[in-house]
């Protein structure tokens, strides 16, 4: 059976920046469709980033999404930083004019919009097939949903569906400029049923590579170390996770605390940013538009930065017919994201270990790096700064 459906903004994506998108229009008295392929069991169990800046914090209190993060959410105001066996307190709201981060999971993210999203009785579609953009200048798309052949007409089209999604081919190959960076080494991350060693998220630098202590609950530890681009997680058995965990994160007087490990992978690390953001009337956002490695904890936040913007410009374009802020998405949201991959960048050069090339020298300069960020306030506020957004 087939039918034709209309709505002003089709949402390809139902993670967070899609649903964030979707709710944010919901508030202007603006229609949406969003379009997600997995199941609802699947998107809410998806577990990603856990870091909120402070900015991402005060949004989603903003818009009627802070009950369970206020009850939840685990606020910090400092990070860790180990190297040479000693652990460096960076104090975030000190140095920030009282901004910090929260530690809530994203797909907990998640959760709080799909029931936004219900309670309004907002459209989203989850288990869709063959989705496919037909036109970007009077936007059209075509899917399959419960065995329905679907024909979507709307204003505009955001393309909220991840990296490996459909929408930036959507931008004729002439009109983009796509831009990226491998870096030659991944994390190992495991979720662990185990109360956290510490109550900071703690970043350590080790001669035999990077590890990092989250938080996701009080109940659950977040643990990442790093690994060769190309490894396999089978090269990777517990002990030997938590053997070099053990190892890398090690200070005087502190202990890792081991547990069942409910979930493991490894996370490839990449920078990649396309430009421009937009198209006609197709916007992209997230991670259709950009990938930045984890170091930074900025993904889920850009993200959520960019519909945003978007958001705020669709509600003056139907309020007003002013169309400067939806033809500036771009130029706006790509400033915000040079510099979190600049940060992020930054970070992941600072604490891993690079191949061998310089006979010893590169470990030297991030040695003289952290010294330099633990022993200068100026250095110290730089980092928490960026960090906290």
């Amino acid at each position: 059976m087939s039918r034709g459906l209309r709505t002003q903004v089709a949402i390809v994506g139902g993670g967070p920046a899609g649903l964030m998108l979707s709710h944010l229009l919901h508030l202007e008295g603006i229609e949406s469709v969003v379009l997600e392929r997995r199941s609802r069991e699947y998107v809410e169990k998806r577990v990603r980033a856990g870091v909120l800046e402070q900015g991402t914090v005060d949004l989603l209190h903003a818009t009627g999404l802070g009950e369970r993060l206020g009850r939840e959410g685990l606020a910090h105001h400092g990070i860790e930083l180990r190297f040479d066996g000693q652990a460096h307190r960076v104090p975030l709201s000190e140095l920030t004019g009282g901004r910090g981060i929260t530690i809530y999971g994203q797909q907990e993210v998640v959760k709080d919009l799909i029931e936004a999203r219900r309670a309004a009785a907002g459209a989203v579609h989850f288990d869709i097939a063959d989705v496919g953009i037909v036109d970007v200048e009077s936007p059209q798309l075509q899917y399959t949903h419960e065995g329905n052949s679907i024909d979507l007409r709307a204003d505009y089209i955001a393309g909220c569906d991840g990296f490996h999604g459909i929408c930036r081919d959507a931008i004729p190959a002439q009109s983009r400029r796509l831009f990226e960076r491998a870096y030659p080494f991944g994390w190992v991350g495991i979720l662990v049923a185990a109360a956290p060693s510490t109550d900071l998220v703690t970043y350590a630098w080790h001669e035999r590579g990077f590890a990092l202590h989250s938080l996701r609950s009080p109940e659950i530890t977040r643990l990442y170390v790093q690994c060769d681009r190309d490894d396999d997680i089978s090269q990777w058995p517990e002990r030997r996770i938590w053997d070099e965990l053990h190892t890398r994160l090690a200070v005087p007087g502190w202990s890792l605390r081991e547990g069942p490990i409910l979930e493991s992978g490894i996370t490839g690390m990449r920078s990649f940013v396309v430009e421009p953001m937009q198209y006609q009337r197709l916007f992209l956002a997230g991670d259709a538009a950009h990938i930045v490695p984890p170091t930074g904890a900025k993904g889920l936040n850009l993200a959520l930065a960019d519909v945003r913007v978007l958001a705020d410009a669709l509600a003056t374009w139907y309020r007003t017919g002013q169309s400067s802020g939806l033809d500036a998405y771009s130029t706006t949201c790509l400033k915000r994201v040079w510099r979190a991959q600049d940060f992020s960048a930054w970070m992941t050069s600072l604490l891993h270990r690079f191949p061998e090339t310089h006979g010893g020298f590169d470990p030297r300069l991030q040695r003289a790096r952290l010294e330099y960020i633990v022993g200068s306030e100026a250095a110290a506020t730089s980092l928490a700064e960026n960090y906290v957004g």
